[in-house]
């Protein structure tokens, strides 16, 4: 069905499928170039890093810059909407002109999608609501009070037009996934051998079920220590807004 929309929508206007891709400071910098490097191989496909401002913007880490092609003002109804996570989802799930944006470009979306802790930003735009959802496995709790249904033994949940990758690395898999249903198997399996994409790393830990208690502890001790401490701050505000919602909607 969606090929089928973007083949139709494209022979009708004349215009490449538009992806835009959400950037922030404090971004995960593989949960947005790993997706970019899949779908701008996509036949007729323009891809955008958008954020608030054009320009650099710094990803978590502090030691890397990508650059903002667009403005969110400038792409208000993109095909495809992807919201990559990073150390610093706690303010963007608070900025106003960031939920906005996604909440009315997600009424015109064919895919509105995310990777990692980018899912808790769609949840705080109410997107999520009552759809089952995955993100990294530090934050699924998060994704119940959003009023989603969590689905932690998944690494892509599709509820609709929504898709919702794990964390970091499963960006990838999103994007191919992604692939296969707009461009067809096809050209996404030519897709994951140009990028040569064959995963087998030396330890075998990349899940919960598969991790040792050892290192799940430590896992969890370098997440804690990896979020800046004025994002922490943020979390009753979160949690504030969320209660207010649920007075005001019984959801």
């Amino acid at each position: 069905m969606a090929q089928e929309r973007t083949m139709d929508r494209s022979i009708a206007d004349g215009k490449p499928f538009q992806v835009a891709i959400l950037l922030y400071p404090g971004v995960t910098a593989l949960d947005a170039t790993g997706p970019s490097e899949v779908l701008w191989r996509m036949p007729s496909t323009e891809v955008r890093f958008v954020a608030k401002e054009v320009g650099p913007v710094i990803t978590e880490g502090g030691v890397l810059a990508l650059g903002a092609t667009h403005t969110i003002a400038e792409t208000p109804s993109p095909d495809l909407a992807l919201v990559p996570g990073g150390t610093t989802t706690p303010s963007q799930m608070v900025d106003d002109e960031v939920l906005d944006w996604l909440r009315k470009a997600h009424e015109t979306t064919m895919w509105t999608t995310s990777v990692c802790t980018g899912a808790l930003i769609l949840g705080a735009a109410g997107i999520l609501k009552k759809h089952p959802a995955t993100t990294h496995w530090y934050k699924m709790g998060v994704l119940r009070i959003m009023h989603a249904t969590p689905q932690p033994q998944e690494r892509i949940v599709r509820s609709g037009k929504i898709v919702t990758a794990a964390g970091v690395s499963s960006g990838i898999d999103l994007a191919l996934w992604l692939a296969n249903e707009i461009s067809g198997r096809t050209r996404a399996e030519a897709i994951q051998l140009v990028i040569e994409y064959d995963p087998h790393p030396p330890p075998d830990a990349g899940h919960m079920s598969k991790a040792s208690r050892e290192t799940q502890d430590l896992a969890r001790q370098m997440m804690d220590e990896s979020m800046p401490a004025d994002q922490k701050r943020l979390v009753p505000k979160i949690a504030w807004r969320r209660f207010v919602d649920l007075v005001r909607t019984g959801t």
